[in-house]
């Protein structure tokens, strides 16, 4: 068995803090403003310019003036303030966001991350990604473990262009869970997804990682 989309939100979500300023990146990670835990308070932040985005709309109540910087529709709270990009991005490189959970197409053993572009296909920019993972506290990256062709994603080294070199603290796949040492460059497994055996991901991954003492092993 491997973690859902849905599951590998929920495990991003336990690492929110009441109090926490997070952004949430575009796929994955959007699903954990659905996800934070009742009496926990947490500001959702955007780079288009808003702060305190509630959850998703139900079916009929979208509001198409409402977006997240994914262009998703998202509903406003009574604490919800607006302002411009300028500003918004003016918190993130200030140092002002706790959290960021993004989304990754690559991610190596020491915490490079790549996630904004593949070189020969459409590219519509950046957008926020390399100003996140270099303003923000922490970075969870949340994504599949593998290709579709089944190559890995956690990978020695990246070979896509990267978005930020040793950035990544958290890395959360449809296998497992690894913390990742950006001084010192090394992958700790510290989660397996429920009947995942050490030697099945160890098939599935190139990057190299320790194993964590309070691992229990199935």
């Amino acid at each position: 068995m491997v973690w859902t989309r849905d599951e590998m939100a929920a495990r991003a979500a336990k690492e929110l803090r009441d109090g926490y300023y997070v952004n949430l990146g575009v796929g994955i990670p959007t699903q954990v403003a659905n996800l934070i835990p009742d009496g926990m308070r947490v500001m959702l932040h955007s780079e288009n310019g808003m702060l305190g985005m509630g959850p998703f709309p139900y079916e009929g109540e979208a509001d198409a003036d409402l977006i997240n910087a994914g262009k998703q529709t998202i509903t406003e709270l009574t604490q919800t303030s607006y302002f411009s990009s300028a500003d918004s991005f003016g918190m993130i490189r200030g140092g002002h966001i706790n959290l960021s959970i993004l989304g990754g197409m690559q991610v190596s053993q020491a915490g490079d991350l790549a996630n904004w572009m593949v070189p020969g296909k459409m590219i519509k920019g950046m957008g926020g990604a390399m100003d996140l993972v270099a303003g923000v506290r922490r970075v969870v990256v949340v994504m599949e473990h593998c290709e579709k062709s089944g190559a890995p994603k956690f990978r020695r080294e990246c070979v896509l262009p990267l978005t930020g070199k040793g950035v990544v603290d958290l890395l959360i796949t449809d296998l497992a869970v690894f913390e990742i040492d950006k001084r010192g460059g090394a992958a700790t497994l510290i989660e397996l997804a429920p009947g995942v055996t050490l030697e099945a991901l160890k098939s599935k991954t190139e990057a190299e990682f320790a194993i964590a003492s309070s691992l229990a092993m199935p």
